[in-house]
């Protein structure tokens, strides 16, 4: 039976072989850093910086801090498959023998990266002090997971390193800038080997998303870092995402080999990706249930002789706050997580032995149903370190174990990975500086007794003004959660940098129809009975008035809401704007969720940019929105 139990670390365990992911031919991928001086190595990355690459069919072995040789069987490069077909994968390393009845299989994943090649805001949550309160570290940066990663691979020769959707998209300026190619070839440097495709691997559409994979320059911007794009060296899987009948955008599984034993990986996203990216972007593609789709294919794999198979899907679950990350309390039924990954887990076929999830950006660790279910959080602070025992005689997975590994900074950076975020910095620069406008006074996130604030309110405007043509939405009113308002934005000129900072999701707007009802039943929402209260910052022309001392559910005054000075009819319908995020639901907004006739727009961050370069001059800035748009009564 599977277990979810962590094991200890092994990030401090003496490597053996530094396995290069992908079953890539040896000598495909440099790993460097400072050095450690002399012979001394730490890991065998340290060997292949410091010495080169190995001798034909040898990987480097750091054992007792010096670098040996040791043989190794190296399988044939993968030699593709086209879109759309199922993937019979690339035998992994090893052979059958007569020795040990079992084989060991380490899969190391992560989920949400999102372009994340700087070290990230934020902590993770480690335990409790003596005190009562949080102890929490820093976490997180591609140099140090690149380390991470390394170090974990040498502890098992049989590895495979997969990430669970929103490897790209949403991501920050420096990746996000040049259409996130220094992700892929971060990745490449690192040897991810598989990637299921999530909803912002669509951001710019599937002819972008397979140019990922196959590389080439940008059709429009050209290569903006002048040395090409090679694409990525590991593969996308997209088992529910159809171009037609029976062929998929990318493969649907891969299948490894290890001894002898296969192990097949399916890889997909969240069947309602159309409605939380731009129409356009996901045009002629289908997305298909995706208990529905695995269970399908778990014939088909079985006749291939596979009977351990790994889910690798972008959707996920939610613990309880404050949860530890190889926890897995939540809500939901045993007091276990709750969200759509529990229903998936337990519709799945019983053959499927591990799902790695994501999309939530929680971390947790459970067996749901009989299966390990993991998440690794976001943005490269975790690495899933999933261990698997297969039986040889049968094929089957005898155990299954894994352990959330913090991605701490307390270990050496990767050199060829720093190098690689270094050159981008020096790139980014000057696009980063460049000014888009001017604003008269500080903007900033911090909100009033209302719940108010001035860079709240700029940003539902330029959301409103980028959906209110008729083919562009017709929008009327635009919301924003406060959340997603992350850094204010400084009296003067503003930067693209400074523009990209505040807003950094790349999250794309989505207009939707609501009718007045449902839009008194968004703003009651926005009291919780937790006690916690969560108000969105609507767009100008919107108004209302609630009563703070009124019982939750009864705040708003119906009459009192108002567009552009008109009462809003219970009756009518209205067109809203929201990113879509909220758009789906999220922050507690289900009624968003329900709007109907969805039409996607421009990334929120565009919006942004398009709005300060038609209202401000260095003569004439943006002035501060006044703070009128929510009465507050007694």
């Amino acid at each position: 039976m599977p277990q979810a139990t962590p094991r200890s670390s092994l990030l401090g365990a003496r490597p053996s072989v530094f396995r290069l992911a992908g079953a890539f031919v040896t000598g495909m991928f440099l790993f460097a850093h400072g050095g450690c001086g002399g012979d001394e190595c730490q890991d065998a990355a340290d060997c292949r910086e410091d010495k080169g690459p190995p001798a034909s069919n040898t990987e480097w072995v750091c054992e007792d801090k010096r670098c040996e040789q040791h043989s190794v069987q190296v399988p044939p490069p993968d030699s593709g498959t086209d879109a759309g077909t199922p993937d019979a994968g690339t035998p992994d390393a090893g052979t059958p023998d007569s020795g040990p009845t079992t084989v060991s299989v380490q899969v190391l994943a992560f989920n949400d990266f999102h372009g994340q090649l700087e070290e990230p805001a934020g902590q993770i949550l480690t335990g409790v002090a003596p005190d009562g309160g949080p102890v929490r570290v820093n976490a997180g940066g591609v140099t140090y997971f690149a380390r991470h990663i390394a170090a974990l691979r040498a502890t098992n020769p049989n590895t495979v390193v997969v990430a669970a959707g929103d490897l790209i998209g949403a991501s920050p300026l420096l990746s996000g800038l040049f259409h996130d190619e220094p992700t892929v070839e971060a990745m490449n440097l690192i040897g991810l080997d598989l990637v299921a495709v999530g909803n912002h691997e669509f951001d710019e559409g599937s002819t972008e998303l397979l140019r990922m994979q196959s590389g080439g320059c940008h059709p429009v911007d050209g290569c903006l870092d002048g040395d090409g794009f090679p694409g990525a060296k590991f593969k996308f899987l997209a088992a529910n995402v159809a171009t037609g009948v029976d062929r998929t955008l990318f493969p649907r599984y891969d299948v490894r080999e290890f001894e002898g034993v296969k192990v097949a990986f399916i890889g997909m996203t969240l069947e309602d990706t159309p409605e939380i990216v731009t129409p356009t972007s996901v045009a002629g593609l289908t997305f298909k249930d995706e208990v529905q789709t695995v269970n399908a294919l778990v014939p088909e794999l079985r006749r291939q002789g596979v009977e351990a198979i790994i889910v690798v899907v972008h959707q996920g679950g939610i613990p309880t706050s404050g949860s530890l990350v190889n926890e897995c309390k939540g809500a939901g039924a045993d007091g276990l997580i709750s969200g759509a990954i529990v229903g998936m887990a337990k519709g799945l076929n019983d053959a499927v032995d591990v799902i790695v999830s994501g999309h939530t950006h929680q971390a947790y660790n459970c067996v749901i149903d009989g299966k390990v279910v993991t998440s690794a959080s976001s943005m490269g602070q975790l690495v899933t370190d999933i261990d698997l025992t297969l039986s040889k005689a049968t094929g089957d997975v005898v155990e299954a174990r894994a352990n959330n590994v913090i991605v701490t900074r307390d270990v050496q950076e990767v050199g060829a990975v720093k190098e690689l975020v270094t050159k981008y910095q020096e790139l980014v620069t000057l696009r980063a500086n460049q000014v888009i406008g001017w604003v008269s006074q500080t903007l900033r996130t911090q909100t009033d007794s209302a719940g108010q604030s001035t860079l709240g309110f700029v940003i539902a405007d330029s959301h409103l003004e980028a959906t209110k043509p008729a083919n562009l939405g017709g929008a009327q009113v635009a919301f924003m959660n406060p959340g997603g308002v992350r850094a204010d934005i400084a009296q003067g000129e503003v930067t693209y940098g400074e523009a990209f900072t505040t807003q950094p999701f790349g999250n794309s707007l989505v207009t939707l129809t609501l009718t007045g009802a449902q839009i008194e039943q968004l703003l009651e929402r926005q009291w919780r009975p937790s006690g916690a209260t969560l108000m969105l910052l609507p767009s100008a022309g919107f108004t209302y008035a609630f009563s703070a001392s009124a019982p939750i559910g009864s705040r708003v005054d119906p009459a009192s809401i108002r567009i552009n000075g008109v009462p809003v009819s219970l009756t009518a319908e209205y067109r809203v704007t929201a990113n879509n995020y909220l758009a789906s639901g999220g922050d507690g907004f289900p009624v968003f969720a329900e709007g109907t006739n969805r039409l996607g727009g421009a990334v929120d961050s565009d919006a942004l940019e398009a709005y300060l370069k038609a209202h401000s001059s260095m003569a004439s800035p943006l002035p501060a929105p006044a703070l009128n748009r929510i009465t507050m009564l007694p």
